[in-house]
């Protein structure tokens, strides 16, 4: 299952370059953990799926990988980290928005050699391609809050 852009943009260029990779690769995690999310699924199987159903070409396939099964294997820390920083229940955010969310917020707890500002900028691509009209504002406002939670050092020196 992979979600449909409901505007009229184009597609991206193809990927080219490690960030490019691994861009294609976050866009393909997003949607597998929406459908893990709704569906209920197995990761194996949606895996699975999804490397069937599109083309892994111009995808980092390891770091979807990675992303896929360390969200779902850190599910409780990352919704832990995500829920102060919310104005409502985890249980009534919008599943796009919540899945962009906790793969952010793996990258932010894990993956220490993506900077905390591409981590925030990608939540927000993908919000805008996937979200709702407004969602990317609200993905922001909460990654604008837990980056420096998870990587203060980092954040701290951005803003000197």
């Amino acid at each position: 299952m992979s979600l449909n852009r409901d505007d009229d943009t184009p597609p991206a260029r193809p990927a080219k370059g490690k960030s490019a990779t691994r861009r294609a690769a976050r866009s393909l995690a997003m949607q597998a953990l929406y459908q893990w999310h709704m569906a209920g699924q197995s990761l194996s199987e949606i895996e699975a799926q999804f490397r069937v159903d599109n083309d892994f070409m111009p995808v980092d396939g390891a770091y979807f990988h990675e992303l896929l099964h360390g969200v779902a294997r850190q599910k409780s820390e990352i919704d832990q980290a995500i829920e102060p920083l919310l104005d409502r229940p985890l249980t009534e955010l919008d599943p796009v928005e919540l899945a962009i969310l906790r793969l952010s917020t793996y990258e932010l707890m894990q993956r220490l050699d993506v900077p905390y500002r591409v981590v925030i900028n990608e939540g927000i691509e993908l919000a805008k391609t996937f979200g709702a009209t407004e969602g990317h504002k609200f993905v922001n406002g909460v990654l604008d809050k837990l980056a420096p939670r998870l990587r203060a050092a980092e954040a701290g020196r951005a803003r000197r």
